[in-house]
């Protein structure tokens, strides 16, 4: 009997199949997946691979009119950041036409193009270095000498930098696919990635001769640069952009070629995968140091952990950053009243001069609009030869000891406690 119903049911499956015939949740997933491929089927609308190959090209290439809407672009933009208008760099970002470089990069890696990859990075190369002269330039003819938010802003990398050149260099890519012109999208694009502030916040340091803020910038510029190709580059996989198989450019591809090229494919995709992920790893450590103090549970009322980035980016030789409330008994003719004052400490290695000192409390005062002084402090360390010789002099507004004051020093011994007080 047990063998006669499997057998029955072996026989009614093989009808089914042949017939056609599926079960009601088979039907379903069948339709999901049918609706699924249907609507979001991308090679539906691709133009001819020769159109998408000539597009690609034709946006990298560097000609007269190229760079002289290239530096104009870049002169708006640094006008935008320094005066700190986010029309101005919108606009500049608009006209900039550094997105053709990247997406031809992608399009060379993409087909395994030697020629259409090394052009279109030589021309990259290029074009930063006219931006990165162009802006140095501006800032060292600038009357303005403050760092302003917009300039922070686009030298501080972070992961959501990363996902939305990644989300760029995909609609990119598809747009210059399409059978219509992609113009509209690429702009939006070139807006939502903004490939040139980074850039000339990077030329801001050159002039101010920041390290600091040109290798975070430059840095982010990057982040721009590798997640849009890498973007891109997923697009033309999916569309099934044909390789470049001639190894010798001698017009005729072999079976062996053509191996070698597929296989070479796979390499290089894996070791792009491998590169652009080691890349991103200081981008992923800052964010996720950013997210987890803002989960510490500690409330940052006055922003000192973005002010401290900011900080350590344009102060020379920046240490620490502190702010809080001071109470204090203000003595009057009559009765004696607490004074509440709010007041941020800045310590650094060296003394800061007048114009340093301006750009530390204008960033301060941002985060801090009731801010009521800023203090600054410097630190260093005097090492003696003899035992009973000052091992650390420290100059701070607050002596170990408690003492107060405008401006002294506390002199701290290798043996025992602080015994002298200077007053300067």
């Amino acid at each position: 009997m047990e063998l006669d119903r499997k057998e029955l049911k072996r026989l009614r499956e093989r009808h089914h199949r042949r017939h056609g015939i599926h079960p009601w949740h088979s039907k379903a997933g069948m339709r999901t997946r049918r609706f699924l491929k249907r609507a979001f089927n991308i090679r539906q609308g691709r133009a001819p691979y020769n159109a998408i190959r000539k597009r690609f090209i034709n946006g990298s290439r560097l000609d007269g009119t190229h760079l002289c809407i290239l530096i104009v672009a870049m002169l708006i933009a640094s006008i935008g950041l320094d005066i700190n208008s986010d029309i101005a760099i919108i606009g500049a970002m608009l006209i900039c036409p550094l997105m053709g470089s990247v997406l031809a990069i992608a399009y060379g890696i993409a087909t395994l193009d030697r020629n259409v990859t090394r052009d279109a990075l030589t021309g990259l190369l290029l074009q930063m270095a006219f931006c990165l002269a162009t802006s140095t330039l501006y800032f060292k003819l600038s009357p303005i000498s403050t760092v302003t938010p917009a300039l922070v802003d686009n030298s501080s990398p972070n992961i959501w930098d990363l996902a939305v050149a990644l989300a760029g260099g995909f609609a990119g890519g598809l747009g210059n696919s399409r059978e219509q012109e992609p113009s509209t999208l690429i702009a939006g694009v070139a807006v939502a990635t903004a490939l040139m502030p980074p850039l000339c916040a990077a030329g801001y340091g050159i002039a101010a001769w920041d390290l600091s803020l040109f290798l975070s910038a430059l840095y982010e510029f990057g982040i721009n640069v590798v997640f849009i190709a890498l973007g891109t580059e997923a697009v033309l996989l999916m569309l099934r952009i044909p390789l470049k198989r001639g190894l010798n450019d001698d017009g005729i591809v072999t079976d062996e070629e053509s191996a070698i090229a597929d296989k070479l494919s796979r390499i290089v995709r894996r070791r792009i995968i491998i590169g652009t992920a080691i890349f991103a790893i200081p981008c992923l450590v800052l964010t996720a140091s950013s997210i987890g103090s803002a989960e510490s549970g500690i409330t940052d009322a006055y922003g000192v952990a973005e002010t401290t980035r900011e900080l350590a980016a344009v102060v020379p030789g920046f240490e620490d950053y502190t702010v809080g409330v001071e109470t204090s008994l203000a003595k009057g003719s009559a009765q004696e009243s607490a004074k509440r004052e709010v007041v941020a400490r800045v310590t650094t290695k060296t003394k800061l001069d007048s114009r340093d000192r301006e750009t530390a409390k204008r960033l301060i005062s941002l985060n801090v609009p009731e801010l009521d002084r800023v203090e600054f402090a410097t630190e260093y360390v005097d090492v003696r030869d003899k035992p009973g010789d000052p091992a650390l002099v420290r100059s701070s507004p607050v002596c170990d000891q408690g003492v107060t004051g405008a401006s002294h020093t506390c002199v701290l011994y290798k043996k025992g406690p602080c015994s002298k007080m200077l007053r300067t």
